[in-house]
């Protein structure tokens, strides 16, 4: 029997309410605090949306159009999924998924990609493949790493926060790390969302990053997500000129050091086949939670 859930899961259908008394449906303001509740069962999986609901005060769908999808066993919150530029599950059971996928579907987005917890990724994936979208890339074992206390290595530093003075040597180097990550250009389309995007980590205060005397960003990462529990780190660079030369341990040191003044807990995911940085990220301290995916359209 699942956690949350009760046997009714044999005859469920993807219509929204059906016989098992199972709905799904975009959540409003007043379900904000039991969707706060849902996520908290896992504040470090659920940091994304947990961030979301600090920053705006609400489960109701943003003015540019993200929302999201909870599933309800009668009264009662079981899981959710953020469905904006990309759908990621909230404490969603995977069986559950394939009603939350179909409502994602109806809703006539495209997304560009779905992350979270694996279980729950590859089945809103193996749904929505079923419905049409299909996938670029399926990175389907993706550690879920987290650390508390110091650092295990010594912290370089010469990272510090990013300043908007430095903006139009930050974009560069982030970019960068996007299309090596994921294959191309995130200015495809419009240059301008993701400009905002990288200007607005810094504002916040979430861009970290270290620039030499001459302008070069030597190494950057940013804090995608940040609660008062815990922050997911994510957009990890050194700058090719600076590779195999033992730094890494050092500045991923500094980001902990400088994440955890705002939260006890630093977290990310890495790509199960990047064997040297997960190999640094142990030396720092970094220990498994659990596993994420990632499915890129």
């Amino acid at each position: 029997m699942l956690s949350r859930v009760a046997p009714w899961l044999a005859s469920r259908n993807e219509t929204g309410a059906g016989l098992d008394g199972v709905t799904v449906r975009v959540l409003g303001a007043a379900d904000t605090t039991d969707l706060r509740a849902l996520a908290m069962e896992d504040p470090v999986a659920n940091v994304f949306i947990l961030a979301h609901l600090d920053s705006s005060g609400s489960a109701a769908p943003t003015s540019g159009g993200a929302s999201v999808f909870g599933v309800f066993d009668g009264d009662s919150l079981v899981g959710a999924c953020w469905a904006g530029a990309n759908l990621v599950p909230v404490q969603l059971d995977p069986e559950l998924a394939p009603r939350v996928a179909a409502a994602a579907h109806r809703a006539g987005r495209r997304y560009a990609s779905i992350f979270g917890p694996a279980e729950a990724v590859l089945a809103l994936h193996s749904r929505l493949e079923q419905l049409g979208h299909f996938a670029h890339e399926v990175r389907a074992d993706q550690p879920l790493l987290a650390m508390s206390g110091p650092p295990a290595v010594e912290a370089n530093p010469q990272l510090g926060f990013g300043d908007i003075a430095d903006f139009d040597r930050i974009l560069p180097a982030c970019a960068a790390m996007f299309e090596e990550e994921v294959g191309y250009s995130p200015f495809l389309g419009s240059e301008d969302f993701y400009s905002r995007r990288v200007a607005g980590l810094i504002r916040q205060g979430h861009s970290l990053v270290h620039i030499e005397a001459g302008g070069t960003v030597k190494f950057k990462a940013e804090l995608g997500a940040v609660t008062a529990q815990a922050t997911q780190v994510q957009g990890v660079w050194m700058n090719p000129e600076f590779r195999g030369q033992g730094l890494s341990a050092g500045y991923m040191a500094g980001v902990v050091v400088l994440a955890q003044r705002f939260a006890p807990v630093t977290s990310l995911y890495v790509n199960e086949y990047n064997t040297r940085a997960r190999a640094t990220y142990e030396r720092v301290g970094f220990q498994r939670l659990g596993t994420f995916a990632t499915v890129l359209y």
